[in-house]
C-alpha cells in the first residue's frame, strides 16, 4: 500500500472508516484561496540567495517546495478532469519559464484563478479519482488537496524564519483551525 489511504489500511484490518469532511465544502474552497493568496505573498519574500535553500529532511529546495505546493492545488483540477492522479505530478520540477520566485508566484495566480473557477462548476466535488494511492472522492480529495498546501505554506514559514525574514500577513492559526495537519512542521 502506498501513500496515506486510511481507508484502504481500515479495509486491511477490518475496520469501517469514515472519510467525512473536517469543515464543509464552502469553507475549504475559501481556506484554499486563503493559503494560495498567502503562499504568494511568502514566496514573493525569499530572498534570490536563498532560493536554492534545501528543506529539513528533503532534497527539495525553497523554490521547488514553492512550486510544489501550487502544483498540489492544480493537481485537484487536472485530476478531476482526467480521472486519475499520478504520483509524478508531485515530483515534477518548474519548468524553464518559472525561472524565479516572482514566476512562480504568477503561476500561483493562475492555479488560484482555475481553481476558483472550477470550483464553481455543478459536481466539482462528485465522482472518484483513482489516485496512486487508491481510489479518492472527490470531496475527500479536495480536503487533502487543502491541508496538503496548508502543511507546505507552515514549512514555508518555517523557512523564511530561518532566512531571518518575517512572512508579511501570515496565517494564524485559526486559518488552520479544523484541517488535519500534523503537529510538526517537517
Amino acid at each position: 500500500m502506498h501513500g496515506w489511504n486510511p481507508a484502504a489500511v481500515a479495509g486491511l484490518v477490518g475496520a469501517t472508516y469514515d472519510d467525512g469532511l473536517a469543515l464543509p465544502l464552502p469553507e475549504l474552497q475559501a481556506r484554499l484561496n486563503t493559503i494560495l493568496q498567502a503562499a504568494q505573498r511568502a514566496i514573493m519574500q525569499v530572498p534570490a540567495k536563498h532560493m536554492h535553500m534545501r528543506t529539513p529532511g528533503r532534497d527539495r529546495s525553497v523554490y521547488q517546495l514553492a512550486y510544489h505546493l501550487f502544483r498540489v492545488g492544480q493537481a485537484y483540477r487536472d485530476a478531476m478532469e482526467q480521472g486519475h492522479l499520478p504520483e509524478a505530478w508531485f515530483e515534477e520540477q518548474p519548468p524553464p519559464d518559472m525561472p524565479d520566485m516572482v514566476a512562480i508566484a504568477h503561476y500561483g495566480e493562475r492555479v488560484r484563478n482555475g481553481l476558483h473557477d472550477w470550483c464553481e462548476r455543478p459536481a466539482a466535488f462528485d465522482g472518484t479519482v483513482e489516485a496512486y494511492y487508491g481510489p479518492q472522492q472527490a470531496a475527500a480529495f479536495f480536503q487533502r488537496t487543502v491541508w496538503h498546501t496548508a502543511q507546505h505554506l507552515r514549512q514555508l514559514y518555517d523557512l523564511l524564519d530561518q532566512m531571518g525574514v518575517t512572512p508579511e500577513a501570515p496565517l494564524a492559526a485559526e486559518d488552520f483551525a479544523g484541517l488535519p495537519l500534523p503537529q510538526s512542521v517537517w
